[in-house]
């Protein structure tokens, strides 16, 4: 069904406006697996990245009267809301890890259902690469992921995180030299 349905910002605000459940069906089935890619890149964990893409539409249905279409896509302002999820999983993540580190060694088993491999070969990879991409500040490491790995322009960047363009080739520059220094690999390519 992916190509069909609203094309331009006037046809997607009427159609979530006038039927609210089949477009909105519609922009999922459109841009799920998108979101779900976008996730595991975020967090090296497909259960993880999957759990997220539905709380990424949860938010995105509670807050459709406030689409934004940029480029005649939806895709940045659901971007903007998988930043966002992701950020706030992160941080929770985080005070998990502390509170646990609080508790005797022995009280955390690991689940051997974990086990299957090609899942545990991605998150291993995914998970080197994002101890690099960590050490960047957040505003770069959203940059990075939005431009990068998801393939948007400046501006569709800049509408997702909300923030002038200027930011977005800032961030995106510094965060080039950081990683080529810690990597010791060429730049990453410039964006026309």
């Amino acid at each position: 069904m992916a190509g069909h349905g609203p094309r331009t910002k006037a046809e997607w605000a009427t159609a979530v406006r006038s039927d609210p459940h089949g477009s909105f069906g519609l922009l999922f089935e459109q841009h799920a697996e998108t979101i779900y890619n976008y996730c595991f890149r975020q967090t090296a964990s497909w259960d993880v990245a999957e759990d997220l893409t539905s709380t990424v539409f949860l938010e995105a249905w509670r807050s459709r009267d406030r689409l934004i279409v940029e480029h005649d896509s939806v895709l940045p302002w659901l971007y903007g809301i998988a930043s966002n999820v992701c950020r706030r999983q992160r941080r929770t993540l985080f005070r998990r890890v502390r509170a646990l580190r609080r508790l005797p060694a022995d009280a955390v088993q690991p689940d051997p259902a974990d086990a299957v491999a090609g899942r545990v070969d991605d998150e291993r990879r995914m998970t080197e690469v994002l101890a690099v991409i960590d050490r960047l500040p957040v505003g770069e490491r959203d940059v990075v992921a939005l431009v990068v790995w998801e393939g948007l322009d400046y501006q569709a960047t800049a509408t997702a995180l909300g923030i002038p363009i200027g930011t977005v080739r800032s961030r995106l520059n510094r965060a080039r030299r950081r990683l080529s220094t810690s990597l010791a690999t060429p730049h990453i390519e410039e964006q026309p």
